[in-house]
This record gives structure tokens, C-alpha cells and sequence, in this order.
């Protein structure tokens, strides 16, 4: 199967020789819900723009459905959809006559069924003859998802599109994206709420000052880099934990009354039943314990604070 998005040695150098990106090599496939995740400044508008033909790269290539994003923009562009970070529009204009220019700017024929079926997905259809400048933050924002929704495109990226608004809004999002995947459409979104990508995504890509760091499906990262912590809840409290005990990954927390033994959980022997004996010997007894796997945050932090050390 050939890649939607194929990526390759890409980098981009701003005047001033800043390097945003550094030889990126993705690829994401056709009908995937695709998350990248990276901290601010990490490059991620960057490749986004790039594939979306905004920016231009200073090397490489990136082919979209397999057209090259500068050398046949306009077919790549076509079936690229994009809704960006920043709330751009034309405050004086209706919130109809919006979404059906961004349909008729990509060169599609007039069709008012899909423009409607658009705007009441999005809770618009109500506000469809008030002007821009006459909405609230949250319906600016559910705006610019249907103007990048206008032209029907096969790929749809959503940078940061949640950033600052409310509940209803976000659940009625991902419930359009779950359809628009269903229909075979591409997803491609970054996020700060990692919640959202370890609920919605299919494969995870982590970038970092300008490079990726891991391109891996959810649940194989998750099973890979994920670890499980068993917490213990001490009867009486420790001051230290025990020289007899220092050769496990022990963490004591809470003035002393909690214990906890990080482990991977992908191996065999977990070294619990060997601790909980220790434990025992020592005269450490507990009343209760807790046993949970790290988030998709707690692995995506780790990752990133890799690659600084790895960098410094």
C-alpha cells in the first residue's frame, strides 16, 4: 500500500539560520488518524505548513496522495484540508458565504446539501447568516474546521484545534473526525491535550527540536516504552528506604508513607514477588497497593527529555 503522505530528507532553514527541521522521513497511511505530538517550537506547524504548501522546504520532498506539495501544489493542495492554529477569517462576511467560498476557491462545483450537512455538523447551521465578527471564540473555531471541510478533502490536518474551547465542542469534533475516518479520509492532528491522541489516534509520531524522535502505532508504543507502577501504601512510615533494598527502582513518597516499584510489565518476571518478600524480611508491611501503567504523556515526556539530554 502506497502512503497518502510520503516524507523524505526533509529539512527547512529559516533566513537567519534557524533550523525548524531536520531530514524528517515520514510516511502516514491512507484512512489513519495520525497524532504528532512535540513541545512548542519542536517543528510541528512547520511540517504542517510544508505539506500543506504554506511554507516552502529548504530540502527534500513531500508528495501528497503522489504529488509533489511545490512542483504540483495545486493538485496537492486540492485534497488537503486545513484547519490552523490561529482564528483567520473575514469578520464581515456570513458564516454561509465563508464555508462556500473556501469550497469554491479549490475549484469545486457549487453544492449547498454538502455545504448544510457541513455547517449542522458542526452546530452552525443555526448561525449560518451571522457574520463572523458577530461569533463567539468557539464558533470562530468550528468555522475554520468547516471551511477546511468545504472542498471535501482526502486529508485533513487539525493543528491544535481544540486549544482553548469548550467540551461540547471537542466531543462534537471527534465524533466528525471518527465519520470522516470511517469514510476513509486521512486525519493528521497535533494536540497539547495528549488525552485526545491516546484516545483517537491510530499511530503516534513524537517530534522534538526539528527531528522525529519515534513513529510507532499507539498500542505497540504504549506496550514498548509504557511502564506499570505498583504502589505500595506503608503501615508505618520509612525515613529512608532500606540499604538491603536499594537495588530495586524504589520511590518513596507521601512524608514516607508510600512506596512505589516501577516495572516492565512486557517481561517475564516482574521482580514483584521478590520484592513483597524483601519487603517482608525487612519488617515493612503495607496496608494496601495500587498497580497502574504510565500514560501516553508520561511516555511522551520521557521522550522528549531523552533527546534533550541526548543534545546537551
Amino acid at each position: 500500500m502506497h502512503p497518502v503522505i510520503a516524507i523524505r530528507n526533509l529539512s527547512k532553514v529559516y533566513e537567519g539560520g534557524f533550523q525548524a527541521l531536520n531530514n524528517i522521513h515520514l510516511e502516514i497511511q491512507r484512512g489513519e488518524i495520525f497524532a504528532l505530538l512535540g513541545p512548542n517550537g519542536a517543528g510541528k506547524t512547520t511540517l504542517i505548513s510544508i505539506i500543506c504548501g504554506i511554507v516552502n522546504p529548504s530540502s527534500g520532498e513531500v508528495l501528497a496522495a503522489g504529488h509533489d506539495v511545490v512542483r504540483e501544489f495545486r493538485a496537492a493542495r486540492s485534497i488537503i484540508g486545513l484547519v490552523p492554529q490561529e482564528l483567520s477569517t473575514d469578520a464581515f462576511e456570513s458564516v454561509w458565504n465563508t464555508v462556500a467560498f473556501s469550497r469554491g476557491l479549490f475549484g469545486k462545483p457549487r453544492n449547498d446539501a454538502h455545504i448544510e450537512k457541513v455547517l449542522r455538523d458542526l452546530s452552525l447551521w443555526d448561525k449560518r447568516n451571522q457574520r463572523i465578527m458577530e461569533l463567539s471564540g468557539g464558533m470562530k473555531r468550528r468555522v475554520l474546521i468547516a471551511k477546511a471541510l468545504a472542498h471535501e478533502p482526502d486529508i485533513l490536518f487539525l493543528d491544535e484545534p481544540t486549544a482553548g474551547v469548550d467540551v461540547e465542542l471537542r466531543r462534537d469534533m471527534w465524533n466528525m473526525v471518527r465519520e470522516l475516518r470511517s469514510r476513509g479520509v486521512t486525519i493528521i492532528l497535533t494536540t497539547h491535550y495528549i488525552e485526545e491522541a491516546e484516545e483517537m489516534a491510530d499511530r503516534i509520531g513524537v517530534i522534538n527540536k526539528g527531528e522525529i524522535v519515534v513513529v510507532e502505532e499507539k498500542k505497540a508504543l504504549m506496550q514498548t516504552l509504557g511502564k506499570k507502577r505498583l504502589t505500595l501504601y506503608l503501615q508505618n512510615p520509612l525515613e529512608s528506604i532500606p540499604e538491603a533494598l536499594t537495588g530495586y527502582p524504589l520511590e518513596l513518597s507521601d512524608g514516607g508513607d508510600t512506596l512505589t516499584f516501577t516495572f516492565d510489565a512486557s517481561r517475564g518476571r516482574t521482580g514483584i514477588g521478590e520484592l513483597l518478600r524483601k519487603l517482608n524480611q525487612q519488617g515493612i508491611d503495607f496496608s494496601d497497593l495500587h498497580s497502574r501503567e504510565s500514560s501516553l504523556e508520561e511516555i511522551f515526556v520521557n521522550l522528549v527529555h531523552e533527546t534533550d539530554n541526548r543534545a546537551r
